[in-house]
C-alpha cells in the first residue's frame, strides 16, 4: 500500500511516477513475497508483474498511458500477485473513469472526448498509431493521473480487506 500511496501523491503533484519508486516497489514485492511464501510467492510476484506490464503495454504503445503508470502496475503486480492485481486494475479503470468523467464534464469537453475515444479505439483495433492530437503528447489534452486512480483503488481494497478480516 505504501508504494501505491507514494506513487499517487507524486502523480498528483508532479504528474510523474519516478523509476526509483517503481523499481524499489518491484524489488520489495518480489523480496517480501519470496520471504513470506518461498517459491509460490516468487512465482506470484513475477506473474503479477508480467500481468501488469503485459495488460497495459498496448496503451503505452498508443501513447494513451504514461510509462510511469505502466511501471507502477508492474511494481504493484510484484507486491499483490496476479489475482489481486487484476482486481485492482479493474477497480482502477472504474475510479479513473469516474475521475475522467468529472473532469470532462467540469471542463465542458464531453462531446470532444467521446470522439477522441472513438478515434483511439479505432487506432487500437486497426493496429496503427492515432494522430498526435489524441496522445499524451498533445498539450491541449485533458490528462487523468492514472497513478492516483491506482493508488486510490489499492487503498480502498486495503481498507476493504482490513474491514473484512475482523
Amino acid at each position: 500500500m505504501l508504494v501505491a500511496i507514494v506513487a499517487g501523491v507524486l502523480d498528483w503533484r508532479f504528474r510523474r511516477i519516478p523509476n526509483w519508486l517503481t523499481v524499489s516497489g518491484f524489488a520489495a514485492g518480489v523480496a517480501l513475497n519470496t520471504i513470506l511464501y518461498r517459491w509460490p510467492g516468487l512465482k506470484a510476484a513475477l506473474l503479477g508483474t508480467a500481468l501488469g506490464l503485459g495488460l497495459l503495454l498496448p496503451f503505452v504503445w498508443i501513447r494513451s498511458l504514461g510509462a510511469g503508470d505502466w511501471k507502477l502496475a508492474g511494481a504493484l503486480g510484484a507486491c499483490l500477485g496476479p489475482r489481486q492485481l487484476l482486481s485492482v486494475l479493474m477497480g482502477t479503470i472504474l475510479v479513473a473513469g469516474v475521475m475522467a468523467l468529472a473532469v470532462v464534464i467540469w471542463k465542458g469537453r464531453l462531446k470532444r472526448t467521446l470522439l477522441n475515444i472513438a478515434h483511439l479505439l479505432a487506432a487500437l483495433f486497426s493496429l496503427r498509431m492515432p494522430g498526435s492530437e489524441l496522445s499524451l503528447d498533445d498539450p491541449q489534452s485533458t490528462k487523468i493521473p492514472f497513478g492516483v486512480a491506482m493508488a486510490l483503488t489499492v487503498v480502498l481494497f486495503g481498507i476493504g480487506g482490513a474491514m473484512g478480516s475482523r
